[in-house]
């Protein structure tokens, strides 16, 4: 009884009473819930027996080595400082992820409605410059996706769990903000609306193709199609958190290998239209040709779109000292982008392959509905295109997912409690509706894959190169501070390129990529 001043003057309390300040806990299955058993756990960690029931024995001199021994273990990284916070919101809210759950939601969000129209962008460049601007794409991506997972935590001791949380490590808060939520935010909206686009007119041209001559005097419109797929996406968003959609990743990741395999194999195995050509499309001039070929690579550039995920899905992975979150996080990394490329090359030179510079502009799906739909069974015509739904509705709730997190963090921050489950589906609502009055409201929005590759490039291919160099500060005129500067400073000058590029072509009626024409 008589030590017990002393240890309440040292004893270190074991839940946060509010959750805006940062907690010290080990990285752990999930986030410290204020208030909760979890955040009360006596699981084991580096410095657990740093505690006052085991100080309580020992001498004052004792207690204070043992006290500063723990801010030294924290200060190099053993713990991991994590914000209450983070356990009210679906990015965070779980960290039980695993490889799998990466490859799942990497190649969910690598492959898409993107990949149909890459033979487009070889109408425009041609074999030689088609094939090596993919192949240069691919290897620059996949580089800044290594340099992304390397710095989720490149502080001992700190999680940068979303793009912008490291873009403002890297660039400073404010402008780290201004760099990085436009066009990330722009990325993961315009994504979701141009999925609402396909997925409404895919499920349209589904219909249309299993009824045939039953089908009934008053089908819905295209608008309502859209209505229909929106709803579904409504339904499915209503999963709590990132790593509760690791299904539905899967199955947007088999959907996605199995109908981009279809679509090209179908395509080469089909007798090629008679006038076919593979020289570049002409145009009357210079400056359109110039143009052409900018929104090309721009098509290819958005090809490579989701690197505004890679930090969100390592943050859903536990990470100790010993066991750091990118291990996994790269392993399934590999593997997702290997299947990646695997849909992506034969796509892109079986599709141009196959229909040369008659390539519609919707892309490969539209030539293969065009040219061969009296050709190919219409069972297997119309699981194509159900597959191609499945994935637009998989993809719709990955690339949601960062705009729901924004949503409840602010509601988290002014209210300081987490949203309750009425809060949570009103948000998720409200965003999906939005995105199908924006599709119905500026239906091009599904055209404008080079402008939305120019836009969003230096997510991919150059902010991480600047990040690489501000927070690791590799040695002054190295090789990699070179090489880092270099791509990064490419990699804006592209983005500017193609935008123009994209906008040139929105403008020009003959040049705009219009997946699937509504009637």
């Amino acid at each position: 009884m008589e030590e017990r001043p002393e240890t309440e003057l040292i004893s270190i309390p074991a839940t946060p009473r509010v959750s805006t300040p940062e907690t010290l806990t080990p990285s752990g299955q999930r986030s410290p819930r204020p208030g909760s058993k979890e955040a009360k756990s006596t699981a084991w960690t580096p410095t657990s027996f740093i505690s006052p029931r085991f100080l309580s024995p020992i001498g004052t001199p004792m207690k204070r080595v043992l006290i500063n021994m723990k801010g030294y273990l924290e200060e190099m990284g053993h713990l991991t400082k994590l914000n209450p916070q983070d356990a009210w919101l679906p990015i965070t809210e779980s960290r039980n992820g695993n490889a799998h759950y990466a490859a799942f939601h990497n190649l969910n969000a690598g492959v898409g409605f993107q990949a149909l129209i890459l033979p487009v962008a070889f109408a425009f460049l041609g074999w030689s410059w088609g094939i090596l601007s993919l192949t240069i794409a691919y290897c620059w991506q996949l580089y800044t996706l290594w340099i992304l997972v390397q710095l989720h935590e490149a502080i001992p001791g700190k999680r940068y769990n979303r793009y912008v949380e490291l873009a403002q490590a890297a660039f400073g808060k404010r402008l780290g903000v201004w760099l990085a939520l436009f066009p990330t935010v722009y990325l993961s909206a315009g994504t979701a609306t141009a999925l609402i686009l396909i997925g409404g007119e895919t499920m349209k041209l589904f219909f249309k193709i299993v009824c045939g001559p039953l089908c009934s005097s008053n089908p819905l419109t295209t608008v309502e199609w859209y209505l229909v797929f929106t709803s579904l996406c409504i339904v499915l968003s209503q999963l709590p958190n990132l790593n509760s959609i690791a299904g539905l990743s899967l199955i947007g990741a088999v959907t996605a290998i199995t109908y981009s395999t279809m679509v090209w194999v179908l395509s080469v195995s089909q007798q090629r239209p008679p006038s076919i050509s593979y020289e570049p499309l002409s145009l009357p001039s210079a400056s359109a040709s110039l143009f052409s070929v900018l929104n090309a690579l721009g098509i290819v550039a958005f090809a490579f779109r989701g690197h505004n995920l890679v930090l969100e899905i390592q943050a859903t992975m536990p990470s100790t000292f010993k066991h750091p979150a990118h291990v996994p996080m790269w392993r399934g990394a590999k593997v997702a982008y290997f299947f990646i490329a695997m849909c992506l090359f034969p796509v892109a030179i079986g599709g141009f392959w196959a229909y040369g510079n008659l390539m519609p502009s919707g892309g490969i799906l539209n030539a293969l509905y065009g040219f061969h739909s009296h050709d190919i069974p219409r069972g297997l015509l119309a699981l194509t295109f159900l597959l191609v739904v499945f994935n637009c509705l998989s993809s719709f709730q990955i690339y949601s997912m960062p705009v729901f997190d924004s949503f409840e963090a602010g509601y988290t921050s002014r209210t300081n409690r987490p949203c309750s489950i009425w809060v949570r589906s009103g948000f998720r609502v409200f965003y999906g509706f939005i995105s199908f009055f924006i599709g119905v409201a500026l239906p091009f929005l599904s055209s404008l894959a080079g402008l939305l590759g120019g836009l969003t490039l230096p997510v991919t291919f150059a902010y991480p190169c600047f990040m690489w160099v501000l927070i690791k500060k590799p040695t002054k005129y190295s090789f990699n501070w070179y090489f880092n500067w270099i791509l990064g400073w490419l990699g804006i000058g592209f983005s500017l390129a193609f935008s123009i590029g994209g906008i040139w072509s929105m403008v020009n009626n003959g040049l705009k990529l219009k997946f699937f024409k509504p009637n």
